[in-house]
């Protein structure tokens, strides 16, 4: 078994696959203190010929496992070669970052951007403005179809937006536009960074947990004028490619 270990801000994200690259294991788990002790926990007792660390925590395992670790990008590319050979760009929101990643074909990349300076731009800033309006994520991520007014939230932070979604409350403007509202202004700043990439293909591919939003990807879709096509676990895509890269890395051996 090749494992891949997505070590991200919010959550945990494992995968395993076979010698024939079927995926056979996964789990999603919050990330929390000591996160590589239950990495080792739920690997144990599991056949390991590879793991391959990646995410922003990945260098905690690399210690531990005395494996090779790949940056996000790369997995996120390797892992959406795996999922579809005609995609030519990802958009990736994770809770504390968002990552527009150009590939060049061959499971690589060329070039990617990326905002992590800031929670408005993440899908940590949709979890505490459905938190704010005192709905789940599920109701929050639907809610916006129902809008019948497009209003605007234009602050580049998070501080001061969730200030604008509380005036809007305020106002008593309806919970259908202000979620249009909040899920547009991250709809708008990921389409400004994937504009940077020209791109043949009529698809995108959407990933990390941002991608289980419908609202989102529809917004997307309608901004960039493309087909935004979601994996059934867009949450996996960096692990996956970790898996993915270990397998190869077995192969060369």
């Amino acid at each position: 078994m090749f494992w891949g270990v997505d070590i991200g801000s919010t959550y945990t994200k494992i995968s395993g696959i076979d010698e024939h690259k079927n995926i056979i294991d996964t789990t999603v788990i919050p990330t929390i203190i000591n996160q590589d002790e239950i990495v080792v926990e739920y690997l144990k007792n599991k056949q390991v010929q590879m793991v391959v660390a990646t995410g922003y925590g990945r260098h905690m395992i690399e210690d531990r496992f005395s494996c090779p670790v790949i940056s996000e990008i790369k997995a996120h590319a390797i892992g959406a070669y795996n999922h579809s050979q005609d995609i030519e760009m990802v958009i990736d929101l994770g809770g504390q970052d968002s990552k527009i990643i150009k590939l060049d074909g061959n499971g690589g990349f060329v070039d990617f951007r990326m905002n992590d300076k800031c929670a408005a731009g993440t899908g940590r800033f949709l979890e505490i403005a459905a938190n704010r309006m005192g709905l789940d994520m599920q109701e929050f991520s639907t809610l916006g179809f129902e809008a019948d007014k497009e209003l605007m939230i234009s602050s580049m932070c998070a501080v001061f937006a969730e200030s604008e979604v509380i005036s809007l409350m305020a106002k008593k403007e309806s919970g259908a536009n202000i979620s249009y509202a909040i899920h547009d202004s991250i709809a708008s700043r990921l389409a400004s960074m994937a504009r940077k990439f020209a791109t043949k293909s009529e698809y995108i591919l959407f990933s990390g947990g941002g991608a289980l939003n419908p609202f989102l990807k529809h917004l997307l879709s309608k901004r960039l004028e493309k087909k935004i096509l979601v994996s059934d676990t867009p949450q996996l895509m960096g692990s996956v490619g970790a898996a993915l890269a270990g397998y190869e890395i077995c192969q060369e051996i």
